[in-house]
């Protein structure tokens, strides 16, 4: 069976790809299944369920406070697959996990990537996971399970890097629009478009998404215009934190990026 993943990208045309992050276990313990519900009934090609960590080094104050509810919840790494599971037959867009390597290292690699297969998941991103380690102790791994793992690149990625990482992954390259923290930004300014044509010219072979700052029309025309698509995570997070209701949320986001 084809990876989810690689499904979508392989089917999709001209089509433009919109990505939503939200941090399991928020806005209640039990929110995760209907959240990824809501967004699949509202036509979000592909979701990134966050795994909360107490030390979210690259999250803006909007994920790490969401991350510290969903602690204070009770979620945990366990507790996220039984959720996944429960809906595995329903929920058939691709979903991929993004969290820290750590709580990944105290579940095991090889029983992450197993309860990965058994919910339903088809992806991964670890921020934190150092390329050696990549390829030397997660990629075999994953590979065997038929899993995705996704790797990040900035404006600061060197291009030698940027080729090494398209040649050793599979599913897409997650483009991060810029080198700080994960966080609503207006408009992308000239250097970044610059770094969006400066990746586009070296046309990789993995398609790539666009995220961290996307929150409003002109950011999301940004990104899709250069891009396979958009990932949006603060916004929404922040939107689902206010009205507590993933509907709502989606409702209002769907408003935001009209704007």
């Amino acid at each position: 069976m084809v990876n989810k993943i690689n499904k979508i990208f392989a089917n999709r045309g001209d089509k433009k790809f919109l990505s939503l992050y939200f941090c399991a276990g928020t806005p209640t313990l039990d929110s995760t299944t209907d959240v990824i519900l809501a967004m699949q009934r509202r036509g979000i090609d592909f979701i990134e369920v966050g795994i909360p960590f107490s030390d979210p080094l690259a999250d803006g104050p909007v994920i790490q406070t969401a991350a510290t509810n969903a602690l204070k919840n009770g979620m945990s790494l366990k507790l996220l697959f039984e959720q996944l599971k429960s809906i595995k037959e329903q929920a058939t867009i691709p979903l991929i996990l993004m969290g820290y390597l750590n709580p990944i290292l105290h579940y095991g690699i090889e029983a992450f990537c197993q309860s990965c297969v058994e919910s339903g998941v088809s992806g991964m991103i670890i921020p934190d996971l150092p390329f050696k380690d990549y390829l030397e102790s997660v990629k075999p791994i994953a590979d065997k399970y038929d899993l995705r793992v996704i790797m990040l690149i900035t404006p600061e990625t060197s291009e030698e890097r940027i080729r090494f990482i398209d040649d050793n992954t599979d599913g897409f390259i997650y483009m991060v629009s810029s080198a700080a923290i994960t966080g609503a930004q207006k408009s992308f300014d000239d250097a970044k478009q610059e770094y969006f044509r400066r990746i586009n010219a070296m046309q990789l072979r993995n398609p790539r998404m666009i995220g961290f700052g996307i929150s409003n029309a002109q950011t999301l025309k940004a990104a899709q215009d250069n891009a396979a698509g958009a990932i949006i995570g603060s916004k929404f997070v922040s939107l689902l934190a206010e009205t507590g209701n993933p509907e709502q949320a989606l409702d209002q986001l769907f408003t935001a990026l009209q704007q």
